[in-house]
């Protein structure tokens, strides 16, 4: 019986020109080289190498063999490169939840650099922060990226593992050429009549801010429209039609806005890489690290 020992020897012979320098290359001793040839020789029935004075050689039957097994030994190497890497990973698949306008900007980088480590795959799933800790829950993704208000956390307790990732000032977008982008700070006490674009979770971070400023200031914030597409909310804001809370890291400079920080204190955005407690598959660990060291040099090209 063939084994893919026997088929190492015949490359390595065919590469090395030699049954010593083939022996040492397989880190093997020459009689146990000999004795695999043999043996696939033997089971074959055929000569597969000539030796000489000036060296070994395959025979032409021996190099149509060789050439045959030569793909097939480098697909099961792949194969069992695949299979330890997932191993070593913990999991096959990987599937991450996030919200669009911080995981566009972190994840394809964080993901090209888990996959120079791992064959593991990923999948990204869109949704907004609760949506994305309601699923970790149910087991239907097994790591996330989410924000709140640290000031005001909404995910907060043993059940969860937060690692903070960004910590970001709130501010608002305003239309390029609109009024508001004339002022270099923006009152909210003077912006009672200004429309809004919101989230459509009410306990969505940049929501539950305005709420707040709002109400202390005695008057009820006006909505425009509820949407957590990106392009609609920069689109009507580009337009003039509104304004949006949100924090430069989010910000698509293809439109015409522009951020602006207002007096009252709109506090922070915390952007945090979740997970549940417990044992965790390595893969989960080691995007948690890149994510970090991503978002620090997002953080270092931003101030500078």
């Amino acid at each position: 019986m063939m084994n893919l020992q026997q088929f190492r020897v015949l490359l390595a012979i065919r590469e090395e020109g030699s049954l010593n320098r083939a022996a040492e290359v397989l880190e093997h001793g020459v009689p146990t080289v000999t004795h695999h040839l043999r043996t696939l020789e033997s089971h074959l029935r055929v000569k597969l190498v000539d030796r000489s004075r000036n060296g070994t050689r395959l025979t032409p039957l021996g190099e149509s063999f060789a050439e045959e097994i030569e793909p097939v030994l480098a697909r099961i190497d792949r194969a069992e490169q695949l299979v330890t890497a997932q191993r070593d990973a913990g999991v096959v698949s990987l599937r991450i939840g996030s919200f669009s306008s911080i995981g566009s900007r972190l994840l394809p980088a964080a993901i090209a650099e888990l996959q120079q480590r791992t064959s593991v795959r990923v999948e990204v799933v869109e949704a907004e922060p609760s949506e994305v800790v309601s699923m970790l829950h149910r087991g239907e993704v097994d790591a996330g990226l989410i924000y709140d208000i640290p000031e005001l956390p909404e995910f907060a307790g043993p059940e969860l593992r937060l690692r903070t990732l960004l910590d970001e000032p709130y501010r608002v977008m305003v239309a390029r050429d609109g009024q508001l982008a004339a002022h270099e700070v923006l009152d909210f006490e003077k912006m009672s009549m200004v429309d809004w674009v919101c989230s459509r979770h009410e306990s969505e971070a940049s929501v539950r801010v305005l709420r707040r400023i709002s109400r202390g200031l005695g008057y009820e914030l006006r909505e425009l429209m509820r949407s957590d597409d990106l392009y609609m909310i920069h689109g009507l804001v580009a337009e003039g039609l509104g304004c949006a809370l949100t924090t430069e890291v989010a910000v698509d400079t293809d439109f015409d806005v522009v951020l602006r920080p207002a007096k009252q204190d709109l506090g922070q955005r915390r952007v945090s890489f979740v997970t549940r407690p417990g044992p965790i598959p390595a893969a989960v660990n080691w995007l948690g690290e890149i994510l970090g060291a991503v978002a620090a040099r997002q953080e270092a090209v931003s101030a500078g």
